[in-house]
């Protein structure tokens, strides 16, 4: 999928990119599988901002999708969507029951296609298998971390993982950021890479753009006093602080371990950050 240039008709436009939409076959979402989204502009139920940055943009409607696809269910494409809440494609399926499901696009799904799903599904691209019944050094998308709950790593936009080995009752998974894990032999996965591989390379171009995303403006820290930052005060120097970097409300922001839970920790077997030395 190629990203679509503008015409040059502005400064912004000029090194402005927007994604290719022509593999989708319908820009009409299912009343049934939709939902309206509440805009909370990064606040919680008690009205304290929690995600900064947050606030207005265009309305947007939340499609369900099911991240589980249950055994034994044998579903086809019938269109490929336009997901404002996420960076893949999803494709609207009917199962053999007459029931539709939203789930997400993989780089081989069209219309048409049959998808199967259990532990005797064929192994073939967009099929959900358990990890037991998936060869090993095959590529794999969302995966399920807890078995039965339905997938929730490897959902993004042209990500992929990689099963590596079968040791016992665990599968290694090489995910997208380099770290190898461990996850169970009944956890579920699709065979195949998430559609819309593009997406990375979309240049926003204007500000006026992201705050159509809900993405209001990030102030640096060292421009700030210093009673709002721990990077800010200072004499207006050009070259720095010299502080070691820090969050705003002082925890350390670079090369400090923030997991704490052991029962995590111990299905790691090369952490991301090993990944990244040895490249």
């Amino acid at each position: 999928m190629p990203i679509t240039q503008y015409r040059p008709t502005t400064p912004a436009r000029r090194g402005m990119t927007t994604q290719d939409l022509s593999e989708i076959t319908t820009r009409k979402p299912l009343k049934s599988l939709v939902k309206s989204k509440k805009q909370n502009a990064g606040r919680n139920n008690t009205g304290r901002i929690t995600v900064r940055h947050r606030g207005g943009g265009v309305k947007r409607h939340y499609r369900l999708l099911d991240h589980k696809l249950a055994p034994g269910l044998t579903v086809t494409v019938e269109e490929i969507e336009y997901d404002p809440n996420r960076s893949a494609r999803i494709a609207r399926v009917k199962d053999q029951f007459g029931l539709y499901h939203y789930i997400l696009a993989d780089t081989s799904m069209v219309k048409g296609k049959v998808i199967v799903s259990g532990a005797d599904a064929p192994v073939e691209s967009s099929n959900r298998l358990p990890l037991a019944n998936i060869p090993v050094g095959s590529q794999i998308y969302a995966i399920e971390i807890h078995p039965g709950k339905g997938a929730q790593l490897v959902r993004s936009a042209g990500v992929v993982a990689q099963l590596m080995a079968k040791e016992g009752d665990y599968a290694l998974v090489r995910l997208p950021s380099g770290e190898v894990r461990r996850f169970r032999m009944e956890a579920t996965a699709a065979i195949g890479m998430v559609g819309n591989v593009q997406h990375q390379n979309i240049k926003i171009g204007s500000a006026g753009r992201n705050r159509r995303k809900s993405i209001r403006p990030g102030v640096r820290g060292v421009v700030m006093n210093a009673v709002d930052h721990p990077h800010g005060g200072g004499d207006g120097g050009r070259h720095g602080t010299g502080k070691t970097p820090r969050t705003p409300w002082g925890q350390l922001a670079l090369g400090y371990r923030t997991r704490r839970r052991k029962d995590v920790s111990k299905l790691i077997v090369k952490t991301r950050h090993d990944a990244k030395r040895k490249k």
